[in-house]
């Protein structure tokens, strides 16, 4: 039977973040009235005694951990030791603190970056153990696998009910389009809007425009996690994604087309390239819960620019006001 979340208390860590607030608002939608979201200022979940207050604080009998050190690739490769250990330390010490207190389930929600850097095309859940994640984002990537390992482990010891999400990566409004630490959509859309408005002749990319990747719809995202909430109750990850591939320099020239950039697009091949290719098998998710991404990617794209569009004119409005 589906988990009831209409009588259920949900914790979502990162509830107020990119993800979360999309989470947080799917809940909602599927009955949850009773959602409490910890924010960092009182709870800085790298500390065992914050997990510790969170968890008995909150009373939840359900935790959806979202709350991640996340980044691009500069950011992974400037602070892996960080990417590691405070993604490792959040969600271990949480999890434990959940199962301690008797928490119902738990969500430990994964990454992409768990799989191995070559990795069979589509990737199949039963690969994710076939290799060393791609060097630029190891740390972060292996620092969420660990909870999958921590999840069976519990589930074998204690019964304890934990499920791990593997969610491809994220795009859509509200995403973080700072150039220090943004992933590649948002810095393309931000490099394009600006070189179109102050005339550059052209927009660089990082690497060779060879590597693939694929790109699930925020919402899309929140309601996959949702659905996994409800409806699955294994050991075993989940793939969530939309099982479609696109090369960064294609992404690139959409990027563009779209925000009606007409400069060059200048590949950087001394930059890295990440992980050479990414998609995703996504049968299990549609089989076992049926989820199955509704967001078409140009669709998607457009609301991202509109967003961006948006934000950026009215911080320029402020701006000229001062």
């Amino acid at each position: 039977m589906p988990l009831d979340l209409s009588t259920r208390r949900v914790m979502v860590t990162g509830g107020a973040g990119f993800l979360g607030q999309r989470v947080v608002a799917k809940l909602r939608e599927h009955g949850a009235h009773d959602v409490f979201v910890p924010r960092s200022a009182q709870y800085d979940l790298v500390d065992r005694d914050a997990c510790r207050r969170a968890i008995h604080e909150s009373g939840a009998n359900v935790v959806i951990h979202l709350a991640a050190l996340a980044g691009g690739i500069g950011i992974n490769m400037e602070q892996p030791g960080r990417f590691f250990f405070d993604n490792l330390m959040m969600g271990v010490q949480l999890m434990e603190e959940a199962r301690l207190a008797g928490v119902e389930k738990f969500v430990a929600v994964g990454t992409i970056c768990e799989y191995p850097k070559i990795t069979p095309v589509p990737f199949n859940e039963g690969d994710l153990w076939d290799g060393y994640p791609e060097e630029t984002n190891a740390g972060y990537g292996l620092a969420k696998k660990m909870l999958l390992v921590q999840a069976q482990a519990y589930r074998q010891q204690y019964g304890f009910n934990a499920i791990h999400p593997l969610p491809v990566n994220l795009y859509g409004p509200g995403d973080d389009f700072d150039p220090r630490t943004s992933h590649v959509i948002p810095a393309l859309v931000k490099k394009c809007i600006e070189a179109r408005d102050n005339n550059v002749p052209a927009v660089p990319v990082w690497g060779d425009g060879t590597a693939s990747r694929e790109f699930l719809y925020v919402d899309d995202a929140a309601e996959g996690i949702v659905l996994m909430t409800e409806r699955y109750d294994s050991s075993e990850p989940v793939n969530l994604g939309s099982g479609q591939e696109i090369m960064i320099r294609d992404l690139a020239y959409m990027i563009a087309e779209l925000t009606g950039y007409q400069g060059r697009i200048e590949l950087d091949p001394s930059k890295p390239n990440g992980q050479p290719r990414r998609c995703l098998d996504v049968t299990r998710a549609e089989r076992e819960f049926g989820f199955r991404a509704r967001t078409d990617f140009r669709t998607g794209l457009r609301q991202t620019i509109a967003w961006y569009e948006h934000q950026r004119s009215g911080q320029q409005a402020v701006g000229s006001r001062q």
